[in-house]
């Protein structure tokens, strides 16, 4: 199934319209998940035939969410090359043994993939370069689905970069897809993160939880190639002209002084005549 499929008949129980969703684990065909669930607020997601609820991420984990975001719109303003999802945005996963939809906190399309993302998509109908989710850790169930089940579901679909996210440093994992496509821990050098899908992203682990402001960043050699380039080179070429203005100043203000010597000694010389 390439594209949603949007069933002709009365939604069933629990459907948008009514005031509850059906519990989790609800049995659902996908054909009806499209017509129905992917858009209810509960926030549904669909493995294989049931129904999946996504859970909340704490206000800690949502603020590392937030500035992440912000920098990744950062970087793209900049370079122009990825268009993102966020939050209730969802893809189709046909795995090996089963099929899945899942909705990323935040997925990632470069303009190289195979399958654009398009201004009037509702879910996207590709493999994502990047996805990155925001743990919640309410239940053991909860951490599971992200760290393990679905690292292993969007290893299986070969999604290249996959980042888990969270307030705690331990629960902060970045896995990359290797040669013989398994995920493994993506290497951090001097505590910075480099993305080897999103050519020049990078970010220090540390500031996930420092979340410098955009001022500092500016400043900041590890963000400052792709953080404002354009203000920086405004702000290098108004110092610039500054600095040109105040040598510019010096050199009339010496040569005032020295007209005002000559002067001097003219005045002098005359006197003595």
């Amino acid at each position: 199934m390439s594209s949603p499929a949007f069933a002709l008949h009365h939604p069933p129980p629990g459907a948008p319209g009514d005031d509850q969703g059906p519990p989790e684990g609800t049995p659902v065909s996908e054909a009806d998940y499209w017509a129905h669930y992917y858009e209810h607020d509960n926030g549904y997601e669909w493995n294989n035939g049931l129904l999946e609820v996504k859970p909340v991420s704490d206000a800690l984990t949502a603020w590392i969410y937030q500035w992440l975001l912000g920098l990744l719109r950062l970087y793209l303003d900049t370079q122009h090359n990825a268009r993102l999802t966020c939050l209730e945005f969802g893809c189709r996963l046909s795995l090996p043994n089963k099929v899945v939809i899942r909705k990323p906190d935040l997925g990632l399309v470069l303009e190289s993939n195979a399958q654009p993302l398009r201004e009037h998509d509702r879910s996207y109908r590709g493999i994502f370069d990047l996805c990155i989710e925001a743990l919640s850790d309410s239940t053991p169930a909860e951490i599971r689905r992200d760290t393990e089940q679905k690292r292993e579901e969007y290893q299986a679909a070969g999604i290249p970069e996959y980042y888990i996210i969270h307030h705690d440093p331990r629960w902060q994992l970045f896995y990359r897809r290797n040669a013989l496509g398994r995920y493994e821990p993506i290497p951090c050098q001097d505590g910075i993160l480099r993305s080897a899908v999103v050519p020049g992203f990078r970010f220090r682990l540390a500031d996930l939880t420092r979340q410098p402001s955009l001022e500092t960043m500016i400043e900041d050699p590890v963000y400052a190639p792709f953080v404002l380039p354009s203000w920086q080179r405004d702000r290098q070429a108004r110092a610039q002209a500054e600095q040109r203005a105040s040598t510019a100043e010096q050199l009339l203000e010496r040569e005032r002084a020295h007209n005002a010597r000559l002067l001097a000694e003219l005045a002098k010389l005359r006197d003595q005549g």
